[in-house]
């Protein structure tokens, strides 16, 4: 909860210089896909490929440049999965984009990944939700951090 309050506080003297916080959201319309990988030496038990689709909107009246987005992956209550997009996204003022993010997870890094994937082979339904942080280059503001906050939720198409 002290968390949560500092990271408020932190946000609300951001917006007073100025700059105020990106907006993420799903891209329903692109869908979330995950495909089984086959073994390989840098997997030798296999894994999967999961591609997040994510809504980004600036709604600052200056352009900006996305350059991390990185938190806990969370599929199916399966537990979280650290991961780490270094990006360099410019975006226009007052403009949005659809970007996606890629992970490879190895069976290896998330045992319980086997179970999600028999899940999904049998069609069952499997959420996921991406709790993290962003990072900024904001000309005179700097580099701020924002977060931590759900950034993503939705349900994942296997392929």
């Amino acid at each position: 909860m002290a968390l949560a309050g500092a990271v408020a506080l932190g946000c609300a003297a951001l917006e007073q210089l100025g700059i105020q916080a990106l907006r993420f959201e799903s891209a329903d319309d692109r869908g979330t896909e995950l495909r089984l990988l086959d073994p390989s030496p840098g997997r030798p038990l296999g894994g999967a490929a999961l591609r997040l689709w994510a809504h980004v909107e600036n709604p600052n009246g200056f352009g900006l440049r996305l350059t991390e987005v990185a938190g806990d992956l969370s599929i199916a209550d399966a537990g979280a999965l650290d991961v780490e997009f270094p990006l360099g996204l410019p975006l226009v003022a007052f403009q949005d984009t659809v970007i996606p993010l890629d992970v490879a997870i190895g069976f290896d890094d998330l045992p319980s990944l086997a179970r999600i994937a028999r899940a999904a082979i049998g069609g069952d339904r499997l959420d996921y939700r991406l709790d993290g942080t962003f990072a900024v280059e904001a000309g005179r503001y700097g580099q701020p951090r924002f977060g931590p906050w759900t950034l993503l939720e939705g349900e994942i198409r296997v392929r």
